[in-house]
């Protein structure tokens, strides 16, 4: 791809911010997932409570919505969005917590970014709670699951990408 076929770069190949004044603003969410891989015994820890730091996935949560509202801090041609809605879930299972977040706007450009950047912490914020008792943990396979709204309409995953165990 041409240096001018990104939209994040001018005809000379410099970086800019996208100019979005002349869209329409419009409903727009994102989802992203990624997981947290772990020793059986850390998952377990998690579910029941037993982790010293506090409760792991209501720290995570937060983190994870704090770092949607933060994204264009974070990522320096990211344009700044009124965020209207962040939800980070988790589902704990036997050695791994998967995470989902989902972001929703009403405005010029897509929250893909800050679906993924609130994955992203909320994982973060996981190993950070649970290091003490398992430093073999890995933060795998972050990815946009879906997104709708704007001029490029929507995009879901395949189910064949879906799976983890790839």
């Amino acid at each position: 791809m041409a240096p001018s076929q990104f939209t994040h770069l001018d005809p000379l190949g410099r970086a800019r911010m996208v100019d979005v004044t002349a869209k329409d603003a419009s409903h727009r969410r994102a989802v992203a997932r990624c997981r947290v891989n772990m020793e059986s015994e850390t998952a377990s820890a998690i579910a029941s409570g037993a982790i010293s730091k506090g409760d792991v996935l209501a720290v995570a949560r937060v983190a994870g919505i704090q770092a949607a509202k933060q994204t264009a801090h974070l990522l320096p041609l990211c344009h700044p969005l009124l965020v209207g809605s962040v939800y980070v879930n988790f589902r704990i299972e036997d050695a791994y917590v998967e995470i989902e977040a989902q972001v929703d706007t009403v405005d010029r450009t897509g929250v893909e970014m800050e679906a993924l950047t609130a994955c992203s912490i909320a994982a973060l914020t996981i190993y950070d709670m649970c290091k003490s008792i398992d430093r073999s943990m890995t933060i795998d396979g972050v990815a946009l699951w879906e997104k709708t709204g704007g001029r490029s309409g929507v995009f879901r995953r395949p189910p064949d990408e879906q799976d983890y165990d790839r």
